[in-house]
């Protein structure tokens, strides 16, 4: 079956971005699911200022300290920037992110910190209109807790999205490489450190004429929802320490499960969880001390627990559409991350699905039960 790009549907996607939630949060205790009496209720953790508009990808590194990427989509007259954010919940600058040759702009999305100790970032160039393949990877180079100097390392990239990195590998999301039959195709890619540090590596654009493919695509996802949200496929990732991949298929509110062999082969690929209160799969993260999963739902204005094991759904916290992110409430949330016991989301604010971009820009935090 010939398969087409379709880059008018790509650029629908340049509005979304990014994550993820262990059933009940972080606690060991797996709970029934969740009724309106029993949402926790967010609060502001950070809020920022207009040269800071637009949260997303977060991590935590090794000190507590959670790195955050600003992509300032919502106001690009200001640099797309890593911030961080300390035990205290004071932010500083950490780096202007390096723009592209071509579009003179970057769209920071996922982040990670690799093995090295350096920053690893998606740079999804579909945000700034561009769906030929122009997204990246970037590193950024760390050395006492600093930025030091920035490279590009991968390219040719449709939609970088989530990045997760490994031991052995650094793994990214490609939220839309083509459509076919209007379904949207969307992918994995892994990367050896090894061939990063001798890069940057060009990986070949997906190929809709055949099934040979660039050797660094892992797997493939289909999205065949009819809402506009049809054309956002993978998105959020984690990796248990077993080695299995979750992957978020934004469109489809799913969260599907990926298991390799020993040569990196794809064993086993199914959907762990669809819908049960999600309606959008966005940002995710792995609770530390469960295993469960944590994400935020962009289009449910939602953080949602998932259990491994079971693909239980327990809805965490939730808020009306254009909240405007008053006192904390959720306002499309996109991304989450997990210190201790309380869970951060960033309030990408993006105007979509009826949302009005407004300030205050923040970054909410659930506080989950000891």
């Amino acid at each position: 079956m010939k398969q087409k790009t379709n880059a008018a549907v790509l650029l629908i996607f340049t509005v979304m971005c990014g994550l993820v939630l262990a059933i009940g949060g972080c606690k060991k205790k797996t709970p029934s699911p969740a009724t309106e009496a029993k949402l926790k209720t967010p609060k502001i953790a950070v809020e920022l200022p207009e040269k800071y508009n637009t949260p997303d990808g977060m991590i935590l590194d090794k000190d507590n300290n959670i790195y955050l990427n600003i992509p300032n989509f919502n106001n690009d007259k200001f640099p797309a920037v890593v911030l961080k954010i300390d035990e205290k919940d004071q932010i500083s600058e950490v780096t202007i992110l390096p723009v592209h040759p071509d579009t003179k702009k970057a769209a920071p999305l996922g982040i990670d910190i690799g093995p090295d100790g350096n920053l690893y970032i998606a740079d999804n160039q579909g945000f700034v209109g561009r769906t030929d393949n122009k997204s990246r990877i970037i590193r950024v180079n760390m050395k006492d807790g600093k930025a030091v100097n920035t490279n590009t390392v991968a390219t040719g990239i449709m939609q970088a999205n989530a990045i997760t990195c490994t031991k052995d590998y650094v793994y990214v999301t490609d939220t839309n490489m083509a459509t076919v039959d209007g379904k949207t195709i969307s992918g994995l890619w892994r990367f050896t450190y090894p061939e990063l540090i001798s890069g940057p590596v060009n990986v070949a654009p997906y190929n809709t004429e055949s099934d040979e493919q660039d050797p660094h695509l892992v797997t493939t996802f289909v999205t065949e929802d009819e809402e506009w949200w049809g054309t956002v496929g993978a998105n959020g990732m984690a990796i248990a320490d077993d080695g299995t991949i979750y992957v978020c298929n934004f469109g489809e509110a799913s969260v599907e499960e990926i298991k390799l062999d020993a040569e990196g082969k794809v064993a086993s690929q199914k959907t762990l969880a669809k819908g049960n209160g999600m309606k959008s799969t966005d940002g995710m993260k792995i609770c530390p001390e469960t295993g469960n999963l944590i994400i935020a739902d962009f289009i449910g204005n939602a953080v949602h627990a998932v259990d491994p094991k079971t693909g239980k759904v327990t809805t965490i916290a939730k808020n009306e559409n254009n909240s405007g992110g008053v006192g904390g409430k959720l306002d499309k949330p996109s991304e989450v991350c997990i210190r201790g016991k309380k869970i951060y989301v960033s309030n990408i604010d993006l105007t979509l699905d009826g949302n009005e971009h407004d300030a205050p820009h923040t970054i909410s935090v659930i506080e989950m039960d000891k």
